[in-house]
């Protein structure tokens, strides 16, 4: 094991774990305002890679790539609010039916230009395709092209549109749905309507960051979502669990998120610079999570203790 490797490996760690956490505060959108487990960032996370992907190798400059992915990942989130609230169809089956749905989207949006019709994978070289807006290959860099710049000036603007956003009289109406929707109704608010559009704003997020993150690592895959679900909640549950006493404002409440997806990737790469079999990496992924799940409830249960014995001695 040396030292130096790992140090390194951090800056590479960092940047992933800011793209990551954009995805995640699209995850605490739905999870935590909406009060809603949407899985359908699985897929929508590659539809956000395989949308930019085909659109910069057909000459599409990135940033408008990005910006069409995050609109596609909208459409996603829109499906998904469809099924639940007009087919009645539970939050969590929607989320898996559109999920389900986006692999063969996604597959045929890869495919777009190829005389089969369908890709698994569409490579993106950084030598041809040099204006791409975050690399991993300059990662190293103490230049402005190092990609945690511009992750950082993203996530900060991102922080301040959300904050922005959720402070207006309709961002309030949102976070009131997931609060209370039988008070939401009795107030005139259309709680549907607001799941929907809370929804679109989630997965518009999450496709944003998979085409950040197709264009960091240099290919969209259609499986590059899997287990995206895990990950965004692992950064939103370590976020609460680290900052949640310190950070009570909204927006820095959305800074815990993407600082629990660093510290995530942070965790991940220590533990594989330890010497774990890659093979093994979704098993500890898994075991993180339930860590930081768990940790409210070890804190509740000493808590619980400390007071007992205190009361004993009294």
């Amino acid at each position: 094991m040396n030292i130096a490797q790992l140090l390194n490996q951090l800056p590479g760690a960092v940047a992933q774990g800011l793209i990551w956490g954009i995805m995640a505060i699209g995850v605490y959108i739905t999870f935590r305002i909406l009060d809603i487990a949407d899985l359908t960032v699985d897929g929508s996370f590659a539809t956000g890679g395989a949308v930019a992907a085909i659109l910069i190798t057909s000459g599409v400059n990135p940033w408008l790539a990005t910006l069409i992915a995050l609109v596609v990942g909208m459409l996603a989130g829109a499906v998904t609010g469809v099924f639940h609230t007009s087919m009645g169809i539970p939050a969590i089956l929607a989320g898996i039916l559109t999920q389900l749905a986006l692999y063969s989207v996604n597959l045929r949006i890869q495919g777009i230009g190829t005389d089969l019709g369908s890709r698994a994978n569409v490579p993106m070289s950084i030598n041809k395709y040099k204006n791409m807006l975050v690399s991993l290959r300059n990662v190293g860099h103490m230049a402005l092209d190092n990609p945690i710049w511009l992750m950082l000036l993203l996530t900060l603007v991102l922080i301040a549109i959300m904050y922005w956003f959720f402070g207006t009289e309709y961002g309030c109406s949102l976070r009131a749905v997931g609060s209370n929707q039988q008070m939401a109704r009795a107030q005139g608010i259309n709680t549907n309507t607001g799941k929907l559009v809370g929804l679109m704003i989630s997965n518009g997020l999450v496709a944003f960051s998979g085409a950040l993150m197709a264009q960091y690592q240099g290919f969209a895959d259609v499986s590059m979502g899997r287990g995206a679900i895990v990950i965004g909640l692992a950064a939103v549950i370590i976020g609460e669990v680290i900052f949640g006493k310190l950070f009570r404002n909204f927006a820095l409440k959305l800074l815990a998120v993407s600082l629990g997806a660093i510290i995530y990737y942070l965790v991940i790469q220590v533990v594989l610079w330890l010497g774990l079999n890659t093979d093994d990496l979704k098993l500890l992924t898994a075991l993180v999570v339930a860590v930081f799940l768990a940790m409210p409830y070890w804190k509740d249960r000493i808590l619980t203790r400390k007071l007992k014995g205190g009361k004993h001695h009294g």
